[in-house]
């Protein structure tokens, strides 16, 4: 087997094409003059349904999705379709039960309903919670995101290559968000999804035309690979699971992330917020649905090779050995700017939602208690200051995390990954507080926020020993965020 360790000419063709389109697009959604905050992180809720939902989808796909979900059916079966299945309850939920509250109060960020519960202590302290889980999740998925970029471009991973790899997707990220704010980020998202599910669908043709002759149905049959349903008791997405920790997963990640709802928050009104939600649902299982086809073809493909799932000490999905290995010049380099549009489409949006948090829950309400009364372009400005210094932040995580692979046995790429569940389950007591009960006080907020995410991570086998299910552990994270802050009427 032939391995290309440097791009063709056509690679680079499409590789510079693909960056010509960001910078004149980037210039294009960035025309419109804007003055307020309020213009920056929601386009005074101006933004069309559809836009808004392919944002949705965009922002919820990243390169870990474009690389990682073909690794599951090639491993495993479909049954990563159900998480999806329980996405669709979940905006259903939030829609109905989350973004009424929003519009009926008008934020600018989903921390700010807390305000009107609890106090303005409240608002602060989750938007903070929010911003350290975010920086550390999407520092980390940065990091991994590069990786793939840097295997692809240079065929190796030190260091220089991979801060050039890190720079890049942060560069892209910021030419959309830095000048024209959200409504940039969402017309941007429509060319990313576009990108990188062009370049799903071109391989999975490829590689099904490449195994022609070959049964495909009957070798995945036969090796038990067509599951859609998870019926047992403790599988990873078994019915149970669904229905209750994913579940719970879905509804913060949908519903009280703002990375995620800084888009539903720039609707028209409460009625387009929703509905842009749940399309986004459905217009995501089939692209889901697709990235799964391809890693049950490659099973198919590679059914009698050995596959190397390591790359100069890291471990590599089935998808980018076979983009390192089988694609010709042209449709790797094609394959490659769709990982970077996936990168790229979760980047920017976290931006925007970070500086947002630290703007409208937290600098504001600091000037004001002092008693400085700063006119809007001071806040707008600092707005733009926000952006670059999340950027900054985003960089120090991912190269941090090049270092800390290499020199300690602890898992954090694993716990950074994941520390926004250990996030959520804080968020969603209080919020189920807020909204469902008439209990609680903004004294036990952070003792609400404190006591989900420790549950959760004393229930790490790398703390405690402690082996249960992850989905388990975020219902058991939010019933104790819930009862902390339950304990004052």
């Amino acid at each position: 087997m032939q391995i290309s360790s440097s791009f063709g000419i056509l690679d680079m063709i499409v590789f510079f094409g693909y960056f010509i389109v960001l910078v004149s697009s980037s210039y294009l959604f960035s025309r419109d003059k804007i003055s307020s905050t309020k213009e920056y992180f929601t386009a005074s809720n101006k933004l069309p349904l559809f836009a808004v939902a392919i944002s949705i989808v965009a922002t919820s796909q990243s390169a870990a999705t474009f690389l990682g979900v073909p690794d599951y059916s090639y491993v495993h079966n479909f049954t990563l379709i159900g998480f999806y299945i329980s996405a669709l309850i979940a905006v259903v939920f939030v829609a109905k039960y989350f973004v009424p509250k929003f519009y009926e109060y008008k934020v600018v960020s989903v921390y700010e309903l807390l305000e009107y519960r609890y106090g303005e202590s409240a608002k602060q302290q989750a938007g903070i919670v929010f911003l350290l889980g975010r920086v550390m999740a999407s520092g980390a998925r940065l990091y991994i995101a590069a990786i793939a970029v840097s295997m692809i471009l240079f065929f190796d991973i030190n260091f220089l290559h991979m801060l050039f790899a890190i720079l890049l997707l942060l560069i892209g990220a910021l030419a959309y968000t830095y000048f024209g704010g959200i409504k940039s980020v969402v017309y941007s998202d429509t060319i990313q999804a576009f990108t990188y599910i062009s370049a799903a669908l071109f391989v999975m043709f490829y590689l099904y035309n490449s195994l022609d002759g070959v049964s495909i149905y009957q070798v995945l049959q036969t090796h038990d690979k067509l599951n859609l349903v998870d019926s047992s008791l403790d599988g990873k997405f078994s019915i149970i699971g669904l229905l209750s920790g994913w579940l719970l997963l879905n509804i913060a990640a949908f519903g009280l992330d703002q990375d995620m709802t800084q888009r539903v928050l720039s609707c028209k009104d409460k009625d387009e917020a929703s509905s842009s939600l749940i399309l986004s649902i459905l217009i995501t299982t089939p692209i889901v649905f697709i990235f799964l086809i391809i890693g049950s073809l490659l099973f198919v493909y590679y059914q009698n090779i050995e596959v190397s799932r390591e790359f100069e000490g890291e471990k590599i999905t089935v998808f980018i050995y076979y983009i390192l290995h089988e694609l010709p010049d042209g449709i790797r380099g094609f394959v490659t700017v769709g990982a970077i549009a996936a990168a790229l489409s979760s980047t920017n949006s976290v931006l925007g939602a970070m500086a947002s948090v630290a703007i409208e829950d937290i600098y504001k309400p600091y000037q004001l208690n002092k008693g400085r009364y700063l006119d809007e372009s001071h806040f707008f400005k600092a707005s733009k200051i926000a952006v670059i210094g999340f950027a900054f932040l985003l960089l120090i995580m991912a190269v941090g995390s090049y270092f800390w692979q290499r020199n300690f046995d602890i898992p954090l790429i694993s716990f950074a990954l994941g520390v926004m569940a250990f996030t959520y389950t804080g968020l969603l007591g209080v919020f189920f507080s807020a909204i469902f009960t008439s209990r609680g006080s903004g004294k036990m907020v952070p003792f609400s926020l404190l006591g989900g995410f420790l549950t959760v991570l004393f229930l790490q086998p790398y703390v405690f020993g402690i082996d249960i299910g992850f989905a388990w552990q975020i219902v058991i994270g939010t019933i104790c965020s819930f009862l902390v802050i339950q304990l004052d009427k």
